[in-house]
């Protein structure tokens, strides 16, 4: 597995150089560090779970025209290529495609402890003090504006809604960061969702005393 593990990363870090800065390697490298240490207890299968950490986000839809099978694809096209099996294969690509938020807001037609641990990962990545750089980091990418009063944050988005929402930052917060805590599976993940909750709480609190 650790040879596996090691190809991996050299291919995310290698596809990823370039990437923005909210979506690049370091955020795989948290994500995977927060998969590693919430399956520590939940003991879901380590290999699944450490693969589809690393390359969840290895073509993101949002960066890629909205095609949400190019990230599978390119996942699958590289598990494949070092002769991993076919049902480690197809079980990684399923925990891609329906891993993001905006996926969960749609249809979910799969789910499998995997799955669980490594969403969870992922979330606790956008909310906390790296969540509320990471939103601010998008923001810019896309120019948008921090804080708008006259712009009510939309709390009942569809899935086409919340992709093509042009919102300031400040909604995102209550689009979806301040609802990651509770759509956390594992009793782990909860735990740390909590105190990332609580910050970001004091941080909005000190934006609007400081507005």
């Amino acid at each position: 597995m650790h040879a596996t593990i090691e190809q991996t990363i050299a291919f995310v870090k290698a596809t990823l150089a370039d990437a923005e800065a909210g979506h690049d390697w370091f955020h795989i490298e948290r994500v995977y560090k927060n998969a590693v240490r919430i399956n520590a207890i939940e003991q879901a299968d380590e290999l699944i779970v450490a693969l589809a950490a690393l390359l969840h986000d290895i073509a993101d839809a949002k960066f890629n025209n909205g095609d949400e099978e190019i990230g599978p694809r390119i996942a699958g096209d590289f598990m494949r290529s070092i002769n991993l099996p076919d049902a480690v294969v197809e079980h990684v690509q399923q925990i891609i495609r329906n891993l993001s938020y905006k996926a969960s807001l749609g249809e979910i037609s799969f789910s499998s402890k995997e799955l669980d641990v490594v969403q969870d990962a992922d979330r606790l990545d956008a909310i906390g003090a790296i969540g509320i750089a990471r939103a601010f980091t998008y923001g810019g990418y896309k120019n948008r504006v921090l804080y708008d009063p006259n712009i009510k944050p939309n709390l009942n988005m569809s899935k086409e809604e919340y992709k093509k929402s042009t919102a300031p930052t400040i909604n995102h917060f209550y689009e979806k960061l301040l609802r990651l805590k509770d759509l956390m599976k594992t009793d782990e993940g909860k735990k740390m969702a909590q105190q990332r909750h609580d910050f970001m709480l004091a941080y909005l609190e000190q934006f609007y005393a400081e507005v």
